[in-house]
């Protein structure tokens, strides 16, 4: 087949671009005469399972897909099972020319999408995949040697220099549907919502899934917190951040859409956001890019210690510090604070994130794999490049890594970005009545200030899990033991 002929049946393949606009992949099989919208459950093995919030996530933005292309005259077909296998029997079923895909980028997945080009060129059908989710392709960009970066700012300096990200692709005026398909499931049947318990209740307060919800936050972003991004961005009791990385996550909001509506917002003038915001705001974006630079090049990123020193480090096993993590009940209030928002509204304020992360892999000196996994299957945003080269970047094993003594310490991290303390009552809501000077290090407050908050510590709030100078030197310690 051509690919200047228009193909007669197309199959464009739903993965992590669950939405229509700048979907440079949906767009090309949008000029058959008959197109196919496929989802697909997987159930290969060797992929590794979206957690329990990723797939409270997943069924509101295919909802909002199917709305989206049943108003464009399409259908969105779902299945589950192994997608080697439905591809291209669904593709010779519907007598499909061509099937579309937009890239992913983990190594089993790469290994899937070019087992299904082989399977579909032997039946004589013809693969496209396209870039819909990042704004560099990983080998795009290479060191001056030809190998990859490991070091994020020559990473993002190279990017910037390569060129400048392309503009967004509309969506396609019309998806004409393809009649033909037999066993398709209904949404309800993939059961990705919780039930007994239902837990999702925050998170449905606080999000909207969809293209639409991901458009309407980038604009109240682009008109709220991008003026004043650089010097309010690590401020947790402040609206502040974009909150843009679930939809990134699932495709809902190409970077390429963030990229350039944040660029011509400044432009035109519609924000105060100065060029230091941007340029704070694009390297985010960017960290984003590198992320996904390091899954390519290193698959394993997510399992094994980047720097393989750290295979050597002396991680503790502790449960109960584990469980006392996950619950937000580690005696810290700006750690209880973070955990606690990631298990109401699966998300953590980024400068959150990395006073939790820190905690759990220096003060308690519990395995940063641990903490990737509990983030992996109860944040919204979950990303598998994302959120191991965070990860790997705090405990100080990864590419780029912060320094392994750089240990936050969580109250005076809790004194300068949550000075009053807005943050802390928000998810912590025993503590709400202690004043700011003490909300931080509860522990040191007066017994009568503390009788005043209706606070008994070790029973309405617990104490301290670990000292903080007790805890710092023993991390530092066995940092030293590698050498």
């Amino acid at each position: 087949m051509s690919l200047q002929a228009a193909p007669r049946r197309a199959l464009h393949w739903f993965r992590s671009d669950l939405r229509l606009a700048d979907n440079p992949a949906l767009l090309a099989a949008s000029a058959a005469e008959a197109l196919a919208c496929v989802f697909i459950d997987e159930t290969n093995a060797t992929f590794r399972p979206q957690g329990g919030a990723r797939r409270w996530w997943l069924h509101g933005a295919l909802s909002a897909l199917d709305e989206s292309i049943r108003a464009r005259g399409g259908t969105l077909t779902i299945l589950r099972g192994d997608s080697r296998a439905l591809i291209p029997e669904l593709a010779q079923q519907l007598g499909c020319d061509l099937v579309t895909w937009n890239r992913r980028y983990g190594l089993a997945e790469r290994e899937e999408d070019a087992a299904i080009k082989t399977a579909l060129s032997e039946g004589s059908m013809t693969a496209r995949s396209f870039n819909g989710a990042l704004l560099y392709e990983p080998w795009e960009v290479e060191t001056k040697t030809g190998g990859p970066f490991r070091v994020f700012t020559p990473f993002w300096r190279a990017c910037r220099a390569s060129h400048e990200p392309p503009a967004p692709l509309p969506a396609p005026e019309r998806l004409p549907p393809c009649p033909g398909i037999e066993a398709a499931l209904t949404l309800d049947s993939l059961a990705l919502l919780p039930t007994k318990p239902d837990w999702a209740g925050g998170m449905r307060a606080a999000w909207t899934p969809g293209e639409a919800g991901a458009h309407a936050a980038l604009a109240q972003f682009l008109d709220g917190g991008f003026a004043g991004y650089a010097e309010y961005r690590d401020r947790p009791d402040l609206t502040s951040t974009s909150r843009l990385s679930p939809y990134l996550a699932s495709g809902e909001l190409s970077p390429r859409q963030v990229w350039h509506r944040a660029s011509h917002a400044r432009l035109r003038g519609a924000t105060r956001a100065s060029d230091v915001d941007e340029t704070k705001f694009f390297a985010e974006l960017g960290w984003r890019e590198f992320s996904y630079h390091l899954l390519f090049h290193f698959p394993d990123f997510a399992t094994r210690n980047h720097q393989p020193r750290f295979d050597a480090f002396p991680w503790r096993d502790d449960a109960s510090a584990l469980r006392a993590w996950q619950k937000g009940l580690t005696g810290y209030p700006l750690v209880d604070a973070g955990m606690r928002e990631l298990w109401q509204t699966g998300f953590i304020h980024n400068r959150v994130r990395m006073v939790v992360a820190s905690f759990l892999a220096k003060h308690l000196m519990l395995d940063w794999r641990a903490g990737e996994r509990w983030f992996f299957d109860t944040l919204v945003d979950a990303d598998p490049a994302s959120n191991a080269a965070s990860w790997q970047w705090v405990a100080g094993s990864g590419a780029d890594a912060a320094p392994y003594f750089r240990i936050f310490n969580p109250v005076l991290q809790g004194e300068k970005f949550d000075p009053e303390g807005d943050y802390v009552r928000a998810f912590v809501p025993e503590l709400a009545r202690l004043p700011a000077k003490y909300i931080h290090r509860p522990w040191e407050a007066p017994k009568a200030v503390l009788a005043g908050a209706g606070i008994l510590l070790g029973k309405d709030y617990p104490k301290p899990v670990v000292d903080h100078d007790a805890a710092r030197a023993r991390a530092l310690a066995a940092f030293e033991s590698l050498s």
